[in-house]
């Protein structure tokens, strides 16, 4: 089992527990009185639970900031610390066995250089495995499957090194590899300890990587792409990018950036930026959650669901639907507000159309079919409406305790897709029955900017929100009339037309005379530097962008700015 916790905010004796990851736990080791100990099979249901309680996850925690905290005085610098700790079986108190100064991560704070990897495009070669991913490198190269430390003299320079686990016997084999793969092990294998150290991609726990590789099958393994790290087949280009943080200059314009995915936020955060424009709720909800959210509600009030045994698998470790779903909210929401701590991070309540919400695990059952569920029952609309509103008030009750209870008020909310004011203060109310009040602990509610009326109606709009972040991809839709998705008139979709430029400068101009926070999260700065250009002339806040544009941007808005 895994858990991650956020130090700043454990010490202020906050909940900070960010994840909960269930692990397998196929063995248990217990004591024998012949051997002194003995390797089980663990019980099913052990299996399916955590293996200590969130207090206890707690207790472990500040045991190992006490710990820190003494040998950082000792060394007169910050020194983090490897840790291992014990429970006793018998009386259930927690002891810790061993601490010991922790290398690769003291040695890349120190480092002002930021090594990039990333696939030159859209991956197409065939997934063949997956697994915990360790590191955030790309290697390639041939398997070599081995067996034993014996036979290391056959493994080249380069190749990928196959194994069921390691130990330390494994090393010289291991800094000759290109990647490593292991069918077991965890976070704090041998293997994954080492590769950390010596800077090679691995990938443990991938359960039957020895079963379906083949020596000499050219590969790719990737922990580029968040916490699950992927072998795909073939040699896939990748490219990987030196960037010197020590001579980058903060702009006026402040520079955001889209996340959706908690697996990357720690690996991007270490970008150049001023926090986040973007935090889609969707993402969370389809990766982790998995179920309708009406589905889970209806589920806690007994009621039974067609689709009820997938929505228990997906909330393995949990027996109340609200605590799983709200749970998972508020851990990926957590994971990206640390990320970026103190730093803001505006995160978008979700906005799936019927369609896409029909698609989850028991969804068939609240949605219909809609003629255009782009301009349907979706954003502001759901969540007063008594169809979804007690599935936005778990979302809302999931925020509240990110900022409240986990100490993360660097989040702030915001509302898509509302149409009138009216829509703004029913949806706000519902939002006050659930706990997440504007302006109580600082709490600010922006709206999406992305309806023709939320820039005609601007004045009405900003006496209710607390600024506006323009989407620019609907924004140019409705105001050009042009379906996004549709190839048959894509070459009238152009955020730099006319109409729709005028539309960001009213937009910017209403929020600038009033005092109201104005930025932009949609796709068109990411692709167009001539929109990114228009933007910083007009005076926006800020310009949310996609991770791999943010650079580049940095330093279009630098130029303007120094001109």
């Amino acid at each position: 089992d895994e858990f991650f916790l956020f130090k700043p905010t454990l010490k202020e004796n906050k909940v900070s527990i960010l994840k909960r990851q269930l692990g397998s736990k196929a063995l248990t080791m217990t004591y024998d009185e012949r051997h002194h100990t003995m390797n089980l099979s663990t019980p099913k249901e052990l299996q399916e639970a955590f293996s200590i309680s969130d207090e206890e996850v707690a207790v472990l925690a500040r045991y190992a900031l006490i710990i820190e905290e003494h040998y950082s005085t000792m060394a007169g610098e910050y020194r983090p610390m490897d840790i291992e700790w014990a429970k006793d079986g018998l009386t259930g108190e927690l002891f810790i066995v061993q601490a010991r100064p922790e290398t690769v991560q003291s040695r890349k704070m120190s480092d002002t250089t930021l090594e990039q990897y990333r696939f030159g495009g859209e991956v197409s070669a065939k997934i063949l495995l997956s697994g915990k991913a360790i590191g955030d490198k790309i290697g390639s190269g041939n398997v070599k499957i081995i067996h034993s430390p014996a036979e290391g003299e056959s493994f080249l320079s380069g190749d990928v090194l196959v194994a069921d686990i390691t130990d330390p016997d494994w090393e010289p084999i291991m800094k000759k590899a290109s990647a490593v793969i292991t069918n077991r092990g965890g976070r704090t294998c041998h293997a994954a300890i080492v590769a950390r150290e010596i800077g090679v991609p691995a990938l443990v726990g991938t359960i039957n990587a020895t079963d379906i590789l083949h020596d000499g099958d050219a590969v790719t393994v990737s922990c580029a792409e968040g916490e699950n790290g992927r072998v795909y087949e073939g040699s896939v280009p990748y490219e990987i990018t030196q960037i010197d943080l020590g001579n980058l200059t903060p702009t006026k314009t402040k520079l955001y950036m889209n996340v959706g995915n908690p697996d990357i936020a720690f690996k991007v955060a270490k970008l150049p930026n001023d926090g986040v424009g973007l935090a889609r709720m969707e993402f969370i909800i389809s990766n982790t959650v998995k179920a309708h959210p009406m589905a889970l509600v209806e589920l806690s009030r007994g009621k039974k669901i067609r689709e009820h045994k997938a929505i228990r698998a997906a909330m393995l470790g949990y027996d109340d639907p609200k605590r799983f779903f709200i749970d998972k909210i508020s851990e990926g929401v957590g994971m990206i507000a640390a990320a970026f701590y103190p730093r803001p991070v505006i995160v978008r309540t979700s906005d799936f159309k019927s369609n896409e919400y029909k698609h989850m695990v028991g969804g068939a059952a609240y949605e219909s079919d809609e003629e255009n569920p782009m301009i349907g029952f979706r954003g502001a609309s759901r969540y007063y409406s008594e169809q979804y509103k007690e599935a936005f008030e778990w979302e809302c009750e999931a925020l509240k305790r990110v900022r409240d209870d986990m100490g993360l008020t660097n989040v702030k909310v915001m509302l898509p897709f509302v149409r009138t004011p009216d829509e703004g203060r029913r949806a706000i109310a519902v939002m006050n029955e659930a706990g997440l009040v504007q302006r109580e602990n600082g709490l600010e509610i922006y709206a999406m900017c992305e309806i023709p009326s939320n820039v005609i109606l601007a004045d009405q709009f900003l006496e209710i929100f607390d600024g506006y972040s323009i989407g620019s991809n609907d924004l140019t839709q409705l105001t050009l009339g042009v379906d996004r998705d549709s190839t048959l008139v894509s070459a009238v979709f152009d955020e730099r037309n006319e109409a729709v430029t005028r539309m960001l400068s009213m937009a910017i101009r209403a929020c600038k005379e009033r005092g109201k926070y104005i930025g932009i999260c949609g796709q068109a700065p990411s692709d167009y530097p001539e929109i990114t250009r228009f933007l910083v002339e007009e005076g926006i806040d800020s310009i949310s962008l996609n991770p791999d544009s943010l650079l580049k941007m940095r330093q279009v808005v630098s130029e303007l700015e120094n001109r």
